[in-house]
């Protein structure tokens, strides 16, 4: 029987295992933001599982002292489903890139999403290809020269925000590999959320795709180029605090507004993390002045997939025996009338 410590830290879910990605890759960052918050929910290791496909963020489950399973390439959501079913009391996290589930694995997590399964789905988008050698990828900019696309890129990347808004999810964040504070809270707000949770990780790859989210990566400048929103205050930005944002209901478009104009905490939009509306408007923001989104982008819980199904079919603990039993009972299996629900 494992003996859980009354406190837990980072290390306790840290393994014997060699982290070993490129030297200055943000999945460090990312792996140490993961355990830190681990550790402050204080679910047993034992309690937790990491599921992972192909990719540079794939080697998770190696790091984390937990259940780990390494699948295929963009099946991690479907595994994970099927894993969170068996047994629902476990704390199921998932783990991919911007290829592994927005490319090949698309499908498997618009599923998760919009069944609500309660995921905690992890997209770490560093807008390449990077285990394969540096191949574009569905997030890459416009322009984006890779060994797949010498003459640059011509495709309009994938929002992941906008596709999971699409999907029907409930929870929706974005945070980055170089917020080693703002990180743990959204994750931590994700793992409260009941039902599929989708946070995006904006992170740099130095070797194939270096700088990608511009000054996102400096601290000096991460202040101008995003803007916290945080549910019931204004959009307020800017090193100075001295730009802010407003949204037009009618058309979705946001502008920008400046102190020089008047109080910009006093005229900008008030941000309302349960609308549907405000979330896609601030996902949709583009061009060289827009701030990036950051923080929890859409929240508004329902009935998760599980909660519901258990009011239709109840859920019986299989032991070792029936198990065995079932599965060396044949090719057909006899369902008994009297069980199903009325």
């Amino acid at each position: 029987m494992n003996v859980v410590p009354e406190k837990l830290t980072a290390k306790d879910f840290a393994t014997d295992q060699e982290v070993r990605w490129c030297p200055g890759c943000g999945d460090y960052a990312i792996v140490n933001a993961v355990r830190k918050t681990l550790a402050q929910i204080g679910t047993d290791p034992s309690d937790v599982a990491f599921v992972s496909g192909i990719g540079c963020a794939a080697r998770f489950p190696y790091y984390i002292d937990s259940y780990g399973f390494h699948t295929v390439h963009g099946r991690a959501p479907a595994v994970a489903t099927g894993l969170k079913l068996a047994n629902p009391e476990l704390d199921v996290w998932v783990v991919g890139g911007d290829g592994d589930f927005l490319s090949i694995g698309g499908n498997h997590l618009f599923h998760a999403l919009r069944r609500n399964i309660d995921l905690n789905l992890l997209l770490l988008n560093n807008a390449i290809y990077g285990l394969t050698k540096g191949q574009y990828s569905p997030t890459s900019p416009p322009g984006t020269r890779s060994p797949s696309t010498p003459a640059g890129s011509v495709d309009r990347p994938a929002n992941a925000v906008l596709f999971a808004l699409g999907a029907g999810a409930r929870f929706i964040a974005r945070s980055a590999d170089t917020l080693p504070n703002h990180l743990p809270e959204v994750l931590t707000r994700a793992h409260a959320h009941k039902g599929a949770s989708l946070v995006e990780i904006l992170q740099n790859c130095i070797v194939y795709n270096d700088g990608v989210w511009g000054g996102m990566a400096d601290k000096t400048t991460t202040q101008e180029l995003s803007i916290r929103v945080v549910h019931g205050e204004p959009m307020v930005f800017g090193k100075e605090s001295d730009k802010g944002l407003v949204i037009d209901f009618e058309s979705g478009n946001v502008s920008i507004i400046h102190e020089a104009d008047g109080p910009v905490a006093e005229r900008a939009t008030v941000y309302n993390e349960t609308s549907w509306v405000m979330a896609n408007a601030v996902a949709r923001m583009e061009g060289e002045d827009m701030p990036t989104a950051i923080g929890v982008i859409y929240c508004d819980p329902v009935e998760d997939y599980i909660t519901s199904l258990r009011k239709k079919i109840p859920f019986k603990v299989m032991n070792k025996d029936d198990l065995k039993d079932l599965l060396y009972a044949g090719g057909t299996w006899t369902r008994d009338e009297q069980s199903d629900p009325e």
